[in-house]
């Protein structure tokens, strides 16, 4: 399962004891996604000149990639308090309610996945955005009044892996929306050994890189990997994290040079042996896997389709010659007109 993978940029009950700990309190602190770091020092700086709270922010990008950090840290730099939330988690227009009468001014109120906001909770969001003020209907039927109460002027910032699924009304109140970028492995060098330093072990140069090479381009994953392979080196080792044993500890990890894991690779494997590279049906790969439809398509299949791996087609799944060249296969004509075959049925 999705849970109990270690290269799993979704956050995990595993990461709660180091996850706060490890993240940057200062936009100083904060490694990459430097232009977005640029224009929130930019807001900021303004908005403070004026002496007014922030304009709603929107944070969007794949999980792991510092979404929650940038916001504790915005509510830091500003000198505010910070409410965290999520979307499942406000059920009822009077949760929302709840929550917005209890800011103080300047506050920021963070909301994770807020694509997953109920219709009606938008609703009474709108206002709270735009206007700081509280719609309420007092009463029913023809009885029923609005009330409105003023709210102090606070900051939202919101959070989504799916910025497509946010409603437009929703998404055109926010004044900044910034998209967050997949790391590179000297980025996730840098922040394995800033982590590292907190955690009080030694770590190589070539070791961090190693580790951020293998992180998929996401902090929360450098990070875990750190963890285990820092187990490694106190019980096998010395303490310190060398190359040698970065490298030991992603094998026994069964963490590959590319970040790829063993379901990964079994997915692979099936569609290039079982199915001659394809095209193969996702219900049929399923099956061939014993993992779930959603599993496949919402977990495993994005980071493959991101390295060129795998390409999908109306007739299926089909493996790219980049996945028969990372798993030691001989790429044969019998493949490439598999490919395309499934590609031309594209057009």
């Amino acid at each position: 399962m999705d849970e109990n993978r270690i290269v799993s940029a979704e956050y995990t009950d595993a990461d709660t004891a180091t996850d706060y700990s490890l993240r940057p309190k200062t936009m100083d602190h904060y490694i990459g996604q430097q232009k977005a770091k640029d224009n929130l020092s930019v807001f900021m700086a303004a908005a403070q000149g004026r002496g007014e709270p922030l304009d709603h922010v929107l944070l969007y990008g794949p999980p792991g990639l510092g979404k929650t950090t940038l916001a504790y840290i915005i509510a830091s730099e500003m000198g505010a308090g910070i409410r965290v939330t999520s979307g499942p988690a406000i059920e009822r227009p009077g949760d929302l309610a709840s929550i917005l009468t209890n800011l103080n001014r300047g506050d920021v109120l963070f909301v994770d996945e807020i694509h997953r906001l109920n219709a009606s909770v938008e609703e009474v969001l709108y206002p709270a955005m735009e206007d700081f003020a509280l719609d309420i209907i007092i009463g029913k039927g023809p009885a029923a009044r609005t009330l409105r109460l003023e709210l102090p002027p606070f900051t939202l910032v919101g959070a989504t892996t799916r910025a497509g699924m946010l409603t437009s009304p929703l998404r055109d109140r926010f004044g900044v929306i910034n998209r967050l970028q997949m790391y590179t492995p000297e980025e996730l060098a840098q922040i394995v050994t800033q982590s590292a330093g907190i955690l009080e072990t030694d770590i190589d140069e070539e070791a961090a890189l190693e580790l951020g090479s293998r992180s998929r381009g996401t902090p929360r994953v450098a990070n875990r990997l750190l963890k285990r392979v820092r187990d490694f080196a106190e019980v096998k080792g010395d303490g310190r994290v060398t190359l040698d044993m970065a490298q030991y500890g992603l094998e026994m990890l069964e963490v590959d040079e590319i970040g790829l894991d063993g379901v990964d690779k079994v997915i692979l494997d099936t569609v290039i042996s079982k199915f001659s590279g394809g095209p193969v049906g996702l219900d049929t790969l399923c099956a061939a896997t014993n993992e779930e439809r959603v599993t496949i398509e919402d977990v495993y299949e994005p980071f493959l389709i991101q390295l060129g791996f795998i390409n999908k087609t109306p007739r299926g799944r089909v493996a790219t010659k980049l996945a028969y060249a990372h798993m030691g296969v001989p790429y044969t004509c019998e493949d490439t007109a598999q490919m395309k075959m499934g590609l031309e049925d594209m057009d």
